[in-house]
């Protein structure tokens, strides 16, 4: 295999490198593994993926294609209380959404740890024959107690010394059904005075009458995370498993349990080698499945999907690409130093995505009425504007102009503040893309609000012809024809939080939720974006880019989702 590596998502553009490229381009200078490179991604299907998991996912898949090998999509599925197939479809979605795949010619590399059941069973029957692990019978509370701290070291279960053949009769037992949940447990027998509490002959299986969504009722004894997750590496034949930093004290024991059954002739070496990373912390967001399923409960956002939430589908349906996501990975890199990236670098990264790709638009979001006294009524005029204002290969698109329009209510001020260059009585501005228009007057309701605007336009004004350059004004605002903007719900999305980390210190991040993070608009857009697709994206010229929604958006009757502003309006004041 050519050992060059190329960005997985870059086309030929070299890869960056760092510390985990490193290990593998030296494994392949000596061949450790015969040029191959397998990594995993395995979640545990018992929620939905959010925007942490996007660096593993990205780093994993992204490594072996830019390696020229495979990454496994596994789900961890040993916990038979908490998962479902709903989430293994949402992770399978979301991988793919995110430009991933598993397959390899006619091989695909999706599995289930729940497949492996009767091996890790067999395996764990061999760690005890070989006095690698006992059946314990105390209680988890005579267990914990049991545990030592940090400078003791741990207690000897009394049933530590329980010969093979017993601990062999009791463990076939517990898997007959004839104990209770936490009558007896097995556990690895390495070291009750290890500083690493991992290696403190750790709990390796456990009894459980649950259901299981893929295996049922087969099965009452189940493997815990640590021995499962090894093993199935190993089985895999992954050469490199890449997990977060909370993994690191856990590796010993990845280690201890993949070499004793390489001693006892189940594996060959070399074994998989587990390399860890610093995990991905964003500000304004919350990432413990426990915190976001309270989210959802208690009904402080609509659902996993919510546009806020910092979920997968969440951050698709808010309108997030899959390369902003990419480049957001690539620009914070990967190290082994935690630490928070700002929400306004995952902005940043959208932005950069969209400026180039997103097509142009107008948008009035707060209408106020205009009226173009001197322009005749019941007659309107075409007006054009790029698509886009970089690519005039992309063309233009066309919108009417009459005697009525909506234009946004901040663009006028009936006693303007210094400094306001836009719509006021007396002072001249653009309508972008159209005419020069001076403004007379306003109509106003009987509590004094102002409800449409008076003007008059200048005939030789026209943006695009000679005339328009006779014109000087400050002012340029934009504008929609009552005669066939399109009603659009909108609905505009902001943080989730407004403190940059919610439940820093332990306290209650629900404290920290910002009341002012949704709020829906009736508005008009231009009549190019009333078939808009769902997940079809714009530029509404000076408010942000917004996307169609993917579950209520339809042709006809759109709805927008705010995805970002033009800028970030978090930053710290100058």
């Amino acid at each position: 295999m050519n050992n060059e590596r190329k960005d997985a998502d870059r086309g030929d553009a070299p890869a960056a490198s760092n510390f985990i490229r490193n290990i593998i381009d030296d494994d392949n200078r000596s061949g450790k593994w015969g040029q191959r490179v397998e990594t995993r991604f395995p979640p545990e299907p018992n929620g939905y993926l959010h925007i942490g998991h996007a660096k593993s996912i990205c780093l994993n898949f992204g490594i072996a294609r830019s390696y020229g090998g495979v990454c496994h999509l596994r789900f961890d599925d040993t916990n038979p209380e908490k998962e479902s197939f709903e989430y293994v479809d949402s992770i399978v979605d979301a991988v793919r959404w995110l430009g991933f795949e598993w397959k390899e010619a006619d091989a695909d590399y999706q599995y289930f740890a729940s497949d492996y059941y009767g091996k890790l069973y067999e395996f764990a029957e061999l760690l005890i024959q070989r006095g690698k692990a006992y059946v314990d019978s105390q209680s988890a509370d005579e267990m914990r107690a049991n545990r030592g701290s940090a400078t003791e070291p741990g207690v000897p279960s009394p049933f530590r010394d329980r010969t093979p053949e017993e601990n062999l009769d009791l463990f076939r037992r517990m898997k007959a059904g004839e104990f209770k949940e936490g009558e007896h447990v097995l556990r690895a027998k390495i070291d009750m005075a290890s500083p690493n509490f991992n290696m403190r002959d750790p709990v390796i299986y456990r009894i459980r009458f649950a259901h299981h969504y893929r295996t049922g009722d087969t099965w009452c004894v189940y493997p815990m995370y640590d021995y499962t997750h090894c093993i199935s590496d190993a089985l895999e034949n992954i050469t490199h498993s890449l997990c977060t930093l909370e993994f690191e004290d856990h590796r010993p024991l990845y280690d201890w349990i993949l070499n004793e059954l390489a001693e006892a002739g189940i594996f060959t070496r070399p074994l998989p080698q587990q390399i860890e990373f610093s995990r991905l912390n964003l500000t304004y967001a919350i990432t413990s499945k426990r915190k976001l399923l309270q989210l959802v409960t208690e009904g402080h956002v609509d659902g996993w999907d919510d546009p806020r939430m910092p979920t997968i589908v969440g951050v698709r349906r808010r309108g997030f690409t899959p390369e902003s996501i990419q480049l957001l990975c690539e620009r914070i890199g990967v190290t082994k130093v935690d630490s928070w990236i700002d929400m306004s670098v995952f902005e940043g990264a959208l932005r950069d995505d969209l400026d180039d790709k997103a097509p142009r638009a107008a948008a009035v979001l707060d209408p106020l009425k205009l009226i173009i006294d001197n322009f005749p009524a019941g007659t309107t005029e075409t007006c054009s504007a790029p698509v886009h204002p970089h690519h005039p290969e992309r063309g233009t698109r066309s919108f009417e102009i009459s005697r009525e329009l909506w234009i946004e209510r901040d663009d006028f001020n009936e006693t303007p503040p210094k400094g306001f260059f836009r719509l006021f009585p007396g002072n001249k501005v653009r309508l972008r893309y159209g005419y020069v228009v001076e403004c007379t007057g306003v109509d106003k309701d009987a509590d004094g609000k102002v409800i449409a605007v008076h003007c008059n336009y200048f005939p030789d004004s026209k943006s695009g012809t000679e005339g328009a350059n006779n014109y000087k004004v400050k002012g340029n605002i934009h504008w929609l024809s009552a005669t066939d903007a399109v009603p659009a719900e909108v609905r505009l999305y902001d943080r989730l939080f407004k403190e940059a980390q919610p439940d820093a210190g332990g306290r209650d991040f629900l404290e920290a939720l910002n009341p002012d993070s949704k709020r829906i608009v009736n508005a008009w857009v231009e009549p190019g974006a009333r078939d808009a697709e769902p997940e079809q994206r714009y530029q509404f010229e000076r408010h942000g880019y917004f996307v169609a929604d993917r579950v209520d958006s339809k042709p006809g009757k759109p709805v927008f989702n705010r995805i970002v502003s033009l800028r970030d309006s978090w930053g710290k004041p100058a």
